[in-house]
């Protein structure tokens, strides 16, 4: 995996946000949308809701499972789609967590940033879980970064993911959002040629819009991060704590 936290820098200082909610979403119920030929990122600034910083003092032990918000059926979430699945994790694990997520949401940040790697090291690495990540865009912005993760090698999909939730407050507000991602795109080994191939490519742009209109009308996803645990939706970020206490009864 490559490293490029340690080489980023912020472009602009950037006021921390309010902390108060666990998920995101879009009021207008918008799909992400681009010109025949550009995946367009806007010079606006992107609205951006609270993130949480919300945190589990109790062991694990503690934490009783939150009851699901729905349930879905299985081989229908898992139906290949028009993407290549992004999948972490032992394919005959007992337990698969779906993750819908906004690159330009701040819970889903929160999420990956703080609860992520000790999901990773309990339940993924150790071949508990099986992790699939899937594409919920709600602006522009947030689809241009996706895109540019779906166009960097396979294998350094994941690692790009985490440097844009990382860096998420100095491009997701950035004036200018599509020099901000140029630039860390351009550590990811992206040229200024590749970085424009990405974000014009409509047949990409295309085929992530469709995951998120399949996520909403099927599987009732409308808020980001929202998971699915072997079928049962639970909206909204999750301490680790919380997700054991949905794992471990499933193994």
């Amino acid at each position: 995996m490559f490293r490029l936290t340690s080489r980023l820098t912020a472009a602009a200082s950037v006021s921390l946000l309010a902390l108060t909610l666990t998920a995101c979403s879009d009021s207008t119920d918008q799909t992400p949308q681009a010109s025949d030929t550009s995946a367009t990122v806007t010079t606006e600034t992107a609205e951006v809701a609270p993130v949480s910083q919300e945190t589990t003092a109790s062991t694990e032990s503690a934490v009783e499972a939150p009851k699901a918000d729905g349930e879905v059926d299985v081989a229908k979430l898992m139906e290949a789609g028009p993407l290549k699945e992004m999948v972490l994790g032992d394919e005959n694990a007992p337990v698969t967590i779906v993750e819908y997520m906004s690159m330009t949401c701040p819970h889903c940040a929160a999420f990956h940033e703080e609860n992520f790697k000790p999901l990773q090291e309990k339940y993924i690495d150790t071949g508990k879980v099986r992790f699939v990540l899937r594409e919920f865009p709600f602006d522009p912005r947030a689809a241009a970064a996706i895109m540019l993760a779906r166009c960097a090698p396979e294998n350094q999909f994941f690692p790009m993911v985490d440097v844009l939730f990382k860096q998420q407050r100095t491009w997701a507000t950035a004036p200018d959002g599509r020099e901000a991602l140029l630039q860390i795109a351009r550590l990811a080994g992206f040229t200024q040629e590749s970085f424009e191939a990405c974000l014009t490519n409509q047949k990409l742009l295309d085929d992530v819009n469709a995951v998120r209109t399949k996520a909403g009308n099927e599987f009732g996803v409308q808020s980001t991060p929202t998971f699915f645990v072997n079928g049962k939706r639970y909206p909204g970020n999750m301490s680790i704590g919380i997700m054991s206490a949905i794992i471990d009864p499933l193994l």
